[in-house]
């Protein structure tokens, strides 16, 4: 997996930022993010944009201690995690 990659490579206390438009927790909030997952559902099997709960768990499986999500300005966020 990349993520696991992406942990393996980096130094004890190195970061990893993911930034997307990332769909809110509930899947209510960032219409945006919610069009761009239906999208990503119509074109490809399973296909589906990303909550940064989704993201976070991911991150941890993939060894990071530590994650955090960060709204930006506009419709993106940022997903922060360290080793």
């Amino acid at each position: 997996m990349l993520l696991e990659k992406a942990h393996a490579t980096l130094p004890k206390g190195g970061a990893l930022i993911v930034y997307e438009s990332i769909i809110d927790d509930e899947r209510r909030e960032n219409a945006f993010g919610l069009m761009m997952s239906l999208n990503m559902l119509i074109e490809t099997t399973g296909g589906f944009d990303f909550t940064g709960a989704d993201c976070q768990t991911w991150l941890r499986e993939a060894g990071f201690l530590q994650t955090r999500v960060e709204p930006l300005t506009g419709l993106d966020s940022m997903v922060i995690a360290i080793k």
